[in-house]
């Protein structure tokens, strides 16, 4: 029995809500379990293998070891690692992930982080220093994105009248799921709201999702227009009295197009709700686009309703990993966020976001990336970038089979117009020639986030026609199933969440297996 063809066939015909209900049932019964079973270990094979490189070459530590390695012998191991790893990344075949990379850069930010190592913001006391660098990075981040405008007119949005004002995470997910807790809570000091809904477009960040389970928040799904941006008239008839935030993306990752950020925001304005615009990935590139001149839409604090961002310095702020800004207009606002207790035994306590202890050398290497660029290198790199993304896109329109999903800037997502081009097989085909690219779904397409990586001289050619190569070979061999391709299929087209959702899971197991 194949348990793709059930899906595909019967619970395929039905509505997904009324599938997954079925699916959930069906694989409590043992013949059901045990078939499902062997089909995820099916999958899964190729996976552990590919997740644990290592297994077999290097020592495994399932317990502790009675007596310690030599230092030197870890180092060198260790080194042997990133010397691997960084083969992948270095020469620009990897689609975001590392979005400087330069070795004097990296050096720098590593010394930054060795003089901080110890520091912890926690114990202000003690380094004084973390949190000049956290107010300073949070300051530095809201006047790039329009702060001073904002705060020139602190009673432009009634409901929310104050500064920007904000603090430092551990990344876009941390700023993003503090927002909307911050959102919750304040819809239910200020309006008495205790079954609240966030107005969400569908291509908004997956870490939306995960705040509304985390926090118990009702997600209202804003579908895309052919542009594949929100469709900003479908939002306001969504926002109820219920509504406590309505979000946008500056730009949505899966097809780096920016949402109508003014139009939502104004719907929230006017009636009195919060609107946050995820800018983690695009926060640090569209205000040197928009100095350059590319056609950038209004999306920040410049608007009235905009009332909260989200910015990831770890992206194109350069920083190194485990940093991002979230910001709101006022501080009665960002005080939803804040966590205090006065009454524990333990004393007075209080963080500003979710981590209690946090590693102030992150913060340090922050501040020193983004006073070392400085608004002239930004810009700079902004410009190399999106020259590079010019170069890709106008490479892939040259290629028959491919479409670039709508106007993007430096996200560029692409499908096949062809319908004997299956795109997952030409992104399988792509990794086979060393590229790491992000498949998406709903439509089926494949992105590539541009970065200075791909600015040094011949990668763009290089990926267009290794891009070209690829389509022709599956053009040539239609049916093909390379690499995974056939989980991506799976993903797209079965109806099930609950299905694809149990693979992650088993998939998440085998990462953490020994």
């Amino acid at each position: 029995m194949d348990i793709k063809k059930i899906i595909d066939g019967p619970l395929g015909r039905v509505d997904p809500r009324v599938a997954g209900f079925v699916y959930e049932r069906l694989k409590r019964i043992p013949l059901v379990r045990r078939i499902v079973d062997k089909e995820f270990e099916g999958m899964l094979d190729g996976m552990e293998e590919e997740a644990k490189p290592y297994k077999g070459e290097f020592e495994t530590f399932a317990r502790m070891p009675e007596k310690g390695r030599a230092r030197q012998e870890i180092l060198d191991e260790m080194r042997t690692f990133s010397e691997r790893e960084t083969d992948k990344w270095k020469d620009g075949y990897v689609s975001g992930a590392v979005y400087h990379g330069d070795e004097g850069h990296i050096d720098f930010l590593n010394e930054v982080y060795a003089i901080n190592s110890q520091s912890n913001p926690l114990h202000v006391d003690i380094w004084p220093s973390a949190m000049k660098f956290e107010s300073e990075i949070v300051s530095m981040t809201a006047n790039m994105l329009g702060a001073e405008v904002a705060n020139a007119d602190p009673a432009a949005n009634k409901a929310f009248p104050g500064e920007v004002v904000g603090t430092v995470t551990s990344g876009g997910t941390e700023s993003i799921l503090l927002a909307m807790k911050t959102y919750r809570d304040w819809g239910r000091a200020q309006k008495g709201i205790t079954s609240p809904n966030m107005v969400v477009p569908t291509t908004a960040h997956a870490a939306f999702d995960k705040a509304a389970q985390y926090f118990g928040i009702e997600q209202k799904r804003v579908p895309i227009t052919d542009a594949y941006r929100a469709d900003a008239r479908a939002a306001k008839k969504l926002i109820d009295k219920n509504t406590v935030v309505v979000v946008g993306s500056a730009p949505a990752f899966p097809h780096g197009i920016v949402d109508p950020i003014e139009e939502l925001s104004e719907y929230a304005r006017r009636r009195g709700i919060g609107c946050h615009v995820d800018g983690c990935l695009g926060g640090f590139m569209l205000p040197w686009a928009r100095d350059l001149g590319y056609p950038v839409p209004a999306f920040d604090f410049r608007l009235p309703g905009v009332t909260s961002m989200s910015a990831d310095t770890h992206k194109y702020g350069y920083a190194a990993k485990g940093t991002s800004v979230v910001m709101y207009r006022g501080q009665d606002l960002r005080h939803h966020q804040f966590f205090t207790i006065a009454d524990w035994p333990g004393g007075l306590y209080f963080s500003p976001t979710l981590a209690g202890s946090r590693p102030g050398a992150l913060s340090a290497a922050c501040w020193a990336s983004m006073v070392s660029i400085g608004a002239e290198g930004y810009r700079s790199g902004a410009k190399k970038i999106l020259e590079a993304a010019t170069q890709i896109k106008a490479g892939i329109a040259e290629i028959p089979e491919l479409e670039i999903l709508g106007d993007p800037l430096w996200v560029i997502a692409f499908g096949a117009k062809d319908p004997q081009v299956d795109i997952y097989r030409v992104m399988a085909l792509m990794t086979e020639r060393g590229w790491s690219l992000n498949g998406l779904h709903k439509p089926s397409c494949v992105h590539i986030c541009v970065t200075l990586r791909h600015t040094e001289k011949g990668v763009a050619e290089r990926f267009v026609e290794d891009l070209r190569e690829s389509v022709a070979e599956v053009r040539a061999s239609p049916g093909g199933e390379e690499g995974a391709a056939p989980v991506y299929g799976m993903a797209a087209t079965v109806p099930v969440r609950g299905m694809v959702g149990e693979m992650l899971r088993r998939y998440m197991d085998v990462l953490y297996k020994v």
